[in-house]
């Protein structure tokens, strides 16, 4: 597959309400074509946290369509996880965008921006502290998306924060949850997320198969799609990697939900 890439800066400026300071947001907006998948634009910008602290995102658009897919990294990784799965979504007619939390270092040679953001300003960067990020991103694609709900994927801890926030989001239609768990002490996951009424979709590698079906045992079944792969699979959204030995499976079942919903 050949690609011609053509990059540009853009400068925009945003207010930041909390300081009622100006700041100025650079973008960079990268065109990728080629003959598989036309009209592709894949652009890194930053959203805003809670807290003001800078998120940074790439954005990847097909055929002028508004991102619907929230990608969010596991532990130790960046947006650079779903480097690969941001372009197969494509090639599937899904527009999305993938962000860097501050609880995370480095996936597939891109480093996580927020993190060291986060890092420079002293800021806490744990699991839980992550949340904020999501919640800022869903906000950013609601109004981006003309105040339409997504769908919110999340990979291990980011998994879990996915259950945790689209149970109470109206702002997301549906969940994705790759490796999902117990992360958090001071939260009991599996009472919290027993209310979820709408559609999600969990999966893990083979051997977190049992403490996964623990885990989503208490929601209503309508709405589970618990998907169980019959190889060894791995650990998180790496599951489609193409590295990932059964990654086909892995991709035929989550893109039966995506159409889905």
């Amino acid at each position: 597959m050949r690609y011609f890439i053509f990059s540009l800066s853009l400068l925009f400026i945003s207010c930041n309400f909390s300081s009622e300071k100006k700041v100025k947001e650079i973008s960079t907006s990268t065109i990728i074509e080629n003959q598989e998948i036309p009209n592709i634009y894949v652009v890194k910008t930053i959203i805003y946290s809670k807290d003001s602290l800078p998120i940074t995102a790439d954005i990847y658009e097909v055929d002028n369509k508004k991102p619907t897919v929230l990608l969010c990294h596991q532990a130790r990784f960046s947006r650079g996880e779903y480097k690969n799965t941001a372009l197969k979504l494509l090639e599937l007619g899904y527009s999305c965008i993938a962000i860097d939390q501050r609880s995370g270092k480095e996936a597939n040679g891109v480093i996580n921006e927020t993190a060291l953001a986060a890092e420079e300003r002293n800021l806490p960067t744990n699991y839980l502290d992550a949340k904020q990020d999501i919640e800022a991103a869903i906000d950013y694609m609601y109004e981006m998306n003309g105040q339409q709900p997504i769908i919110l994927v999340g990979s291990s801890y980011s998994a879990t924060l996915a259950l945790l926030i689209g149970n109470k989001s109206e702002k997301v239609k549906a969940i994705v949850a790759f490796s999902p768990g117990e992360y958090y002490k001071s939260i009991d996951i599996k009472n919290s997320i027993k209310n979820i009424d709408k559609p999600i979709f969990v999966t893990s590698s083979k051997k977190e198969i049992t403490a996964l079906t623990e885990l989503v045992s208490l929601i209503d079944t309508t709405y589970v799609t618990h998907y169980k792969p019959i190889v060894e699979g791995i650990h998180g959204s790496k599951a489609l990697w193409k590295t990932t030995n059964g990654n086909e499976a892995y991709w035929q079942a989550f893109s039966s939900f995506l159409k889905k919903n």
